[in-house]
């Protein structure tokens, strides 16, 4: 069976109360933690303190961390050692990071090396950034790149894929299993618009993606995060919502086995 994970950010102490009693009534499996830039002394502690599992995401472009630009290197590295200070606190055994916008994946790369943990999967990402801007590592090309010049793995986000798929005129499923050959970690999953170069977070149901189709592609084991939008500042049940309708689909699609 899949195992499902809640996104949150390092600031969302919001959630906890809600995060928690999902999690003992056994909705979703882990957390998965953006790190929003200097918030483990503030928050660091409060998610420690919680008896559930995490994987950590690194902040990316929008929290000023871009891996693909040397002029930011010593910035980047400063914020992913915080990034490391959450993973060793939380005890995961998987860091999510971007390779970058608007830069050089040899950099990328560069970077990824000097940061050098062994727990770090990259994310691939939409050909386009929200700003029009051009995304590293878009392709199954370019993540076979990095994969090939870093000890890091692979965490495939479905969205992401179709969207890079359609601005490069290529079928989306297609691309969806070239990226399966590099054999992802993880992914990430939302619903969205099929014929968008651009990123959404859909509620599942509220967009027109094949969702059993795409949940053919996975082995059975997967781990997905659902990073689905928040819909309330002051609970969860959007996410209960989605995760209840990827469990209905799973369980049509285990029938037809």
């Amino acid at each position: 069976m899949f195992k499902y994970g809640l996104k949150l950010w390092s600031t969302n102490r919001n959630y906890i109360d809600a995060a928690q009693r999902l999690y003992d009534s056994g909705v979703y499996n882990y957390i998965e933690l953006f790190v929003v830039p200097g918030t483990y002394d503030t928050y660091g502690q409060s998610w420690a303190e919680l008896n559930i599992p995490f994987i950590i995401h690194a902040p990316h472009y929008d929290k000023g961390v871009n891996l693909a630009l040397e002029s930011q290197r010593a910035a980047n590295l400063l914020h992913a050692a915080e990034t490391i200070q959450f993973a060793d606190k939380l005890e995961t055994d998987t860091i999510i990071f971007h390779p970058g916008i608007d830069g050089d994946i040899k950099e990328t790369v560069k970077q990824l090396n000097y940061i050098n943990d062994q727990r770090i999967v990259i994310e691939n990402k939409p050909y386009f950034g929200r700003d029009d801007e051009i995304c590293v590592g878009s392709s199954p090309e370019a993540i076979t790149y990095i994969l090939d010049n870093s000890t890091v793995g692979f965490c495939l986000d479905i969205g992401h894929a179709i969207c890079a798929a359609n601005a490069l005129n290529i079928e989306p499923m297609f691309f969806l299993a070239d990226f399966m050959v590099l054999k992802p970690r993880m992914f990430h999953f939302t619903d969205g618009h099929s014929d968008s170069k651009y990123d959404r977070h859909d509620h599942f149901g509220m967009g027109d993606y094949n969702i059993p189709a795409l949940l053919r592609l996975l082995p059975a084991d997967s781990v997905i995060t659902v990073e689905t939008d928040k819909d309330s500042k002051e609970n969860l049940d959007d996410f209960a919502q989605d995760i209840s309708c990827l469990k209905r689909i799973e369980a049509n699609l285990m029938k037809e086995e």
